[in-house]
């Protein structure tokens, strides 16, 4: 989810399932301050949710801004037949760190 979606899903409902792990945090004032306003405008959004939403388009963003690096492993071929190959950079490494830890947590809930 992109930041400037964030509107568009604070004026319905969300039910994404929520991990059993908690954060605390204490943030800069003016976050503070920026993330309360956000509560006064969606009032069925607790400050909570917001700061959930908040930082999952930002991480969907760091995702999206992890560079590419092109490994020797063809994994499949386009349209045209040229091959596609395997990334090996940061950004898969994150990806499989974030499936290993969501698998992690899924059976921690689980258990």
């Amino acid at each position: 989810m992109k930041a400037r979606d964030l509107i568009k899903h604070w004026d319905q409902s969300a039910g994404d399932p929520l991990s059993a792990q908690s954060y605390t945090l204490r943030l800069p004032l003016e976050d503070a301050s920026r993330v309360r306003a956000l509560a006064e405008m969606y009032p069925r959004r607790a400050i909570a949710d917001i700061i959930s939403d908040l930082l999952h388009a930002a991480l969907d963003e760091v995702e999206a801004s992890l560079p590419y690096q092109q490994g020797t492993r063809v994994i499949a071929e386009d349209e045209q037949g040229d091959p596609i190959y395997e990334d090996t950079g940061p950004a898969a490494r994150f990806r499989q760190l974030a499936s290993r830890y969501a698998e992690e947590m899924r059976e921690q809930a689980n258990s």
